[in-house]
């Protein structure tokens, strides 16, 4: 497994699982708030740019990143985030092993299929594929995804550099997921995160997440879209963050 890391020193360890198409820059910013405290690493998902395997399934992603915990940090963390495809990864970690962290942040996540979307994908970027890698085309993708323009530059680089079979893999099973009986059995105190201005069936699976976990939070932004709390808003990601780990 391939990711960023920082802090090396400190004894709490904290991982960020990045959204679909994106990489860890998703959250480098709340890294570098974090880091005088605590252990950050930002693994680079299956299937993503830099990263050393490609995209299968999003429990498969799941055993990866279980698998790394076990073997280099003794089979538990202090907290785990995670964005869209990072948070769907991370619902289904906390669904295989209950304990594994004592705080986890589940932002914009996907747990209700949408098997109409998924039976689209693979005709649909079949054909526009090539596109991905035009510059013009990916600012219009990004414009749409209300990302901070600072952030451009590394969005072009990594989302042109993902291969058509790991996009397609990645975006169906983001579509397809749905989350597993075995969540209610988690141990971990969560904040599940959404913005008002995303689709009402993201909401519902926010809803539906905090109502599984027994010690969990939820909390909606006014205003906010996809993603938009730890890409576009890191001092208030990592304010939130705080206020989970203290509240007693």
């Amino acid at each position: 497994m391939q990711f960023l890391e920082y802090g090396i020193n400190h004894d709490k360890t904290i991982l960020f699982l990045h959204g679909g198409g994106l990489a860890p820059w998703n959250y480098k910013e709340e890294a570098m708030l974090l880091k005088e405290k605590y252990h950050i690493l930002l693994p680079i998902l299956d299937g993503h740019n830099g990263s050393d395997c490609g995209f299968t399934t999003i429990e498969d992603a799941a055993q990866h990143i279980i698998g790394y915990i076990d073997e280099h940090l003794g089979g538990k963390v202090f907290l785990i985030g995670g964005l869209s495809l990072g948070g769907q990864i991370l619902v289904e970690v906390l669904s295989q092993r209950k304990d594994i962290c004592q705080y986890a942040m589940i932002e914009s996540s996907l747990i209700l299929p949408m098997r109409a979307t998924a039976q689209l994908i693979k005709l649909t970027f079949s054909f526009c594929y090539p596109l991905i890698k035009k510059r013009w085309f990916a600012k219009m993708q990004f414009a749409a995804l209300h990302i901070q323009p600072t952030f451009f530059d590394e969005y072009y680089r990594d989302s042109s550099a993902i291969s058509k079979a790991d996009m397609i893999s990645f975006l169906m099973a983001n579509a397809n997921y749905q989350m597993k009986h075995s969540l209610a059995n988690c141990c971990t105190k969560a904040l599940i995160l959404i913005g008002s201005k995303e689709q009402d069936i993201m909401k519902k699976s926010a809803e539906i997440i905090h109502q599984t976990i027994r010690n969990s939070s939820l909390e909606v932004f006014p205003g906010f879209y996809h993603g938009d709390i730890s890409i576009n808003h890191p001092d208030l990601y990592v304010e939130k963050m705080y206020r989970l780990i203290e509240q007693l």
